[in-house]
């Protein structure tokens, strides 16, 4: 039984139960992403749908579709949570205006395993069913960087300069006296070439293979940040139809998967950083200047976190994320 719903723009999305062999229904889940399926960060995210679908073949298929292209990436949360989509993978800065507690992600000082241990793993999940969505896990690791056009010889350097976002950076580039351009991944190329923008925050992953080395010749090489945003989640409604052995399935075949998935892309960046060290200078301040750096990162985003949650909200997510 198949039934369809219709999304603004004339897209229109199949979801529901896909029938099986007699008395077996395999559920059929339509998932998106926030960026284009092929894009360099979601190898993993691709890895992830792909082993779901091993481990659970017959039982469960995710069915991933594509990205913004599919449904605009600022429409994606709520696209899930209303059940037009029963499966995202994004980054959780487009969640933080609905869900403040969501920015200790990127704050997080733990790996996803330890984080499981730590309580954080299950204060998010308990965060995200206030907006009908269920947290499964994280689906990439590693730091960010700002990709530039010139080279910034001191902290000043950076003040002034236009430097796409997408939403994660904004209060650290204000901090620092930059311009934050929200600018989506697919016209950032042209941005960078007209002159929109001077540089870029991104991962390692993509600022070569995209092309952006072109003309972002310097990387900034104090990574921030270091265990990423993007996660796995999913419709509470849809999630809680499941059956409980199906649940269990997902969630342990996840937690057998972050550690691989860890490791894939810690190995994937000393890799990339060979070939980026081809094409882009990597530069760093005065050791006052570095830690200034780093510590406005996450000075603004605790400092924004504590004005929306309340004083024993912030304690749990400082002590659970290690910080």
């Amino acid at each position: 039984m198949k039934r369809k719903i219709l999304w603004t723009g004339a897209i229109v999305l199949a979801v529901g139960l896909a029938t099986g062999s007699a008395g077996a229904q395999e559920v059929s889940l339509r998932a998106v992403s926030f960026v284009p399926k092929n894009h360099p960060v979601m190898a993993q995210g691709n890895v992830w749908v792909d082993t779901i679908n091993e481990k659970l073949a017959g039982k469960v298929k995710i069915n991933y579709v594509g990205g913004p292209e599919v449904i605009g990436r600022h429409q994606q949360l709520n696209a899930l949570r209303t059940g037009i989509l029963d499966v995202l993978m994004s980054v959780t800065s487009d969640f933080q205006d609905e869900i403040p507690e969501v920015s200790a992600f990127t704050l997080s000082k733990l790996g996803p395993e330890a984080e499981r241990k730590s309580g954080f793993y299950d204060l998010m999940v308990k965060t995200h069913e206030r907006v009908n969505v269920r947290y499964i896990g994280r689906v990439q690791y590693g730091g960010f960087y700002l990709w530039t056009k010139k080279k910034p010889e001191t902290l000043a350097d950076l003040k002034g300069l236009k430097m796409r976002t997408g939403s994660l950076y904004d209060k650290m580039m204000r901090e620092l006296g930059m311009v934050p351009v929200s600018i989506n991944q697919p016209e950032t190329y042209t941005a960078l070439e007209q002159g929109t923008v001077d540089g870029l925050g991104w991962p390692v992953f993509g600022v070569r293979s995209i092309g952006w080395t072109r003309h972002v010749k310097f990387a900034v090489d104090l990574p921030f940040y270091e265990t990423s945003n993007m996660i796995a989640v999913m419709n509470l409604d849809k999630w809680n139809k499941l059956p409980a052995e199906v649940q269990k399935a997902v969630l342990e075949t996840t937690a057998q998967y972050e550690p691989k998935m860890v490791a894939f892309f810690k190995e994937g960046e000393a890799k990339e950083w060979g070939e980026l060290d081809k094409v882009v200078t990597r530069v760093k301040f005065s050791e006052a200047e570095n830690k200034k750096y780093l510590d406005t990162a996450y000075d603004v985003e605790w400092a924004a976190i504590a004005k929306r949650v309340s004083p024993d909200t912030l304690a749990q997510l400082r002590k659970a994320t290690g910080n």
